[in-house]
């Protein structure tokens, strides 16, 4: 028989905005015996290096900075006398809810849960996964290590920069190199769209003369201590540089911003289903695993590009992590959740059957698609349907089902974008 360092009944992995909403959700759905583990000595994720505005405008309906939208959180989880561990790295989550952590201060605990949720974020796709050829010298950077060192360390990483990406954190990157003094010469971007919000692209290239380099990737990188430039080409509908398209940029840094990757070492070890299109766990629309009692939330479960709606989603997955605890989330049927025509990756993967609740599925479009409409059908008939003038797979879209709608449903439900007549 084990010894359990500690009992309780909900605990979370992660003390990011996931992690943070979550477990004010939990304390405030009446569980008070709860526990945050987070790695890093602080709260708050990767907001904490977060210095610009544009976070809170849908929760809060004002402006606020990544640090401010971090604190209001902070101030809340310490209002209700939750219990947190900073500085405590989570080793393995068990099926049987065993989570084994390790601190300084703790040393080894073997703690066991009623309930878990995981909201461990996620992490920078880094150079080796991109195949780019050249020399392994200094000055290349992924763009959320740029920020840490500028923002936080007050280190500025180069004077003559290119983005290799247009993710959100490079878009906001260049903006923020160019204001501290760089140049930065380009943003180059593999895919015929960016992969960043608009506003992004309109606030911090266009109102800078950042070129945008679209259908272009870097395909050499020169230089032998420290990096002195780039090659970067078109390409072709392959993805493929097409000859004699090369373009030669002298530059002392490089930022990537080639797209995150959820952190699901830790999901994997418990045996919990992933999917292929998000990376992140296969859920119900209570954010509930294929493994009864875990729960998980955030950019751990789908990447998304509002802090918004990873709070939004954490408050769903922590009420229902409590109303688990209280025996109020029976097991029940389920039907799928199918991509279908332009859609990539939908979540929740899975409707429980029998409920009367509204639900928002949310997804990533698979390309650019102008004038169209979204539409969700089941059984033969249409259910919902959204119209846009754009859909693209930098902002993610959702699409929600009325409580009637979700009451009728008997079969899978099939979400889809299809350009209007």
């Amino acid at each position: 028989m084990r010894h359990f360092s500690r009992e309780v009944d909900v605990l979370i992995v992660g003390g990011g905005p996931a992690g943070l909403g979550a477990a004010i959700a939990v304390k405030e759905n009446g569980i008070d015996n709860l526990l945050v583990l987070e790695r890093a000595n602080f709260l708050g994720g990767i907001l904490g290096q977060c210095i610009h505005n544009g976070f809170g405008l849908h929760r809060f309906g004002e402006e606020l900075t990544g640090p401010e939208y971090a604190q209001r959180d902070i101030d809340r989880v310490k209002e209700l006398g939750i219990e947190i561990q900073t500085e405590t790295m989570v080793l393995s989550v068990g099926e049987d809810l065993v989570v084994s952590a390790v601190s300084s201060k703790n040393g080894m605990q073997l703690i066991k849960a009623k309930a878990i949720i995981l909201a461990m974020g996620c992490r920078e796709r880094p150079r080796g996964a991109l195949g780019t050829p050249g020399t392994r010298c200094a000055g290349i950077y992924s763009a959320g290590t740029a920020q840490q060192f500028v923002n936080l360390e007050g280190y500025m990483p180069g004077k003559r920069v290119v983005i290799l990406g247009s993710g959100d954190i490079g878009l906001i990157m260049a903006r923020r190199m160019t204001l501290q003094g760089a140049k930065v010469l380009a943003c180059v971007e593999l895919m015929p769209y960016s992969s960043g919000l608009n506003r992004n692209i309109v606030q911090c290239l266009q109102d800078y003369d950042i070129p945008l380099y679209l259908s272009h990737t870097v395909i050499d990188i020169k230089g032998k201590d420290r990096l002195t430039g780039v090659t970067i080409a078109k390409v072709d509908d392959n993805r493929q540089p097409i000859p004699g398209s090369e373009k030669d940029l002298e530059c002392d840094t490089l930022l990537l911003s080639v797209g995150l990757i959820p952190e699901n070492e830790l999901s994997q070890g418990a045996g919990v289903d992933l999917s292929p299109l998000t990376s992140g766990p296969v859920v119900d629309d209570s954010f509930q695993t294929s493994i009864p009692g875990i729960f998980t939330c955030g950019n751990v479960l789908h990447v998304h590009d509002l802090v918004d709606y990873v709070s939004e989603e954490s408050f769903k997955a922590g009420r229902s992590a409590a109303q688990y605890i209280k025996g109020l989330l029976p097991p029940a049927d389920t039907v799928q959740v199918l991509d279908g025509e332009g859609v990539r990756g939908t979540v929740p993967q899975r409707i429980r059957l029998g409920q009367e609740e509204s639900i928002a599925l949310m997804f990533r479009p698979s390309g650019v698609f102008r004038n169209a409409v979204c539409t969700v059908t089941s059984g033969g008939r249409q259910i919902a349907r959204k119209r846009a003038q754009i859909f693209t797979p930098g902002e993610m879209v959702t699409i929600n089902l009325k409580k009637e709608e979700v009451a009728a449903l008997s079969d899978s439900v099939t979400v889809s974008i299809e350009r209007s007549k």
